[in-house]
């Protein structure tokens, strides 16, 4: 039998609450928009010297998203810290493959103007209607693969 929530469902309730406070006291403090994919590209123009790149949102805006690209890294850390209990989290997955599978999933969400999580939190709660469209693909993506997975024996 599948279990759908193996180690409780209270961390994921938390964590999505955390997340959703932190954008929004972003925004009401700042007025600015918290989504990841833009992170991908502001970093890029660093290095990349394409137009695209160049522009000054992403070019002037580079700091502030780094430093909240560290915040959840940091976040994550003293969450794991505080309620890990000392566990390691692995994956056997090799660094170079995660590395790659980073930079990819970042040039997708770039291509379709916004990650999950980032039309998820970021664009419903702007009542974007290109947002609500892009989650109700992802759902209904998810919903279709985890149950062809499920019946073709997959975990």
């Amino acid at each position: 039998m599948l279990i759908p929530f193996p180690q409780g469902w209270t961390h994921y309730l938390v964590g999505g609450l955390t997340i959703g406070l932190g954008v929004s006291v972003l925004f009401a403090l700042t007025g600015l928009i918290g989504g990841m994919s833009s992170v991908y590209s502001s970093t890029w123009s660093f290095v990349v010297q394409r137009p695209f790149f160049q522009q000054p949102r992403l070019v002037n805006s580079r700091a502030w998203r780094l430093a909240y690209a560290a915040g959840l890294i940091v976040g994550a850390f003293v969450w794991w810290l505080m309620f890990g209990h000392g566990e390691r989290v692995a994956v056997s997955v090799p660094a170079w493959q995660l590395a790659i599978g980073g930079v990819l999933v970042g040039y997708g969400a770039r291509l379709s103007r916004g990650c999950t999580s980032g039309h998820g939190i970021c664009g419903l709660a702007s009542l974007k209607l290109p947002s609500l469209l892009a989650v109700l693909t992802f759902m209904a993506t998810a919903f279709i693969a985890a149950n062809v997975m499920a019946r073709l024996g997959g975990s």
